[in-house]
């Protein structure tokens, strides 16, 4: 989409705001930065750890001159200043009923056939994964990825954690941090595309966009990732909210 002015004034003030904050907390090392797509749209998915995630993507893509737009719950248009921000951004709301869901997809559509770059979670929430390893993905964006055509770029990051853990009202801000992210190649979904989408074909791209982002959040935290991804159904854990707290979940992050 062409920039608007008032899209436009709002990133600069956003970014006027926020970048010497983001600098100020954390020291920022940034990999893989040729894998990012510059002459066609995109879908990013990156790992999601805790709730200044959005800040340090965003904070990333924009300084590569790519404007960050979000796939973000309708709810979240609604609160206070929040909303107001998303809105003049041209943020995407993700509307459930059906006449919604298309005029979500209209509006994704409308950000990557104008080049621009859609940040999704693929995850769909925080991680429940007790050692924050990118958990079961959701399918959402395969299926976008599959309705569009649009590469599908995993991209992590790890660091914004030890800022702000999982779930905290506490900021912790010395010593300063250090927020890593990688950019991976583009998951190949060539064989997927014109098929059927059926669950078999979207549980199967999920699964390849999982297993991409789950190996870069490897490399930087320079660990093995574990065999199995973390499924909340499977942990009796509930999809949404803070009260997850079972299983192992260190209860200390929600203090």
């Amino acid at each position: 989409m062409a920039e608007s002015v008032k899209s436009r004034a709002a990133f600069a003030f956003l970014a006027g705001t926020m970048r010497p904050v983001m600098n100020l907390l954390l020291r920022k090392q940034w990999e893989g930065l040729e894998n990012l797509p510059r002459d066609t749209g995109f879908i990013a998915c990156p790992n999601h750890v805790t709730e200044i995630d959005p800040v340090v993507v965003g904070h990333f893509f924009y300084n590569q001159k790519i404007m960050p737009r979000y796939l973000a719950k309708a709810s979240l248009f609604k609160v206070p200043v929040l909303g107001a921000a998303l809105r003049a951004t041209d943020q995407v709301p993700v509307q459930r009923v059906t006449a919604g869901a298309s005029a979500s997809l209209k509006s994704a559509r409308t950000v990557i056939d104008a080049g621009g770059a859609l940040i999704i979670y693929p995850e769909g929430t925080l991680t429940r994964d007790p050692d924050l390893w990118p958990m079961r993905g959701r399918t959402g964006a395969a299926r976008l990825a599959l309705q569009t055509g649009a590469p599908v770029v995993p991209v992590a990051h790890w660091g914004a954690e030890a800022v702000l853990p999982r779930y905290s009202k506490r900021i912790h801000l010395f010593p300063r941090k250090t927020v890593r992210v990688r950019v991976g190649t583009p998951v190949d979904l060539s064989d997927l595309r014109g098929q059927p989408m059926t669950k078999t074909v979207l549980d199967t791209a999920t699964e390849r966009i999982m297993d991409s982002l789950t190996a870069l959040v490897g490399e930087l935290r320079n660990e093995t990732p574990p065999p199995v991804r973390w499924d909340p159904a499977l942990k009796g854990q509930k999809a949404t909210g803070r009260d997850f707290d079972q299983n192992g979940t260190d209860k200390n992050e929600l203090a």
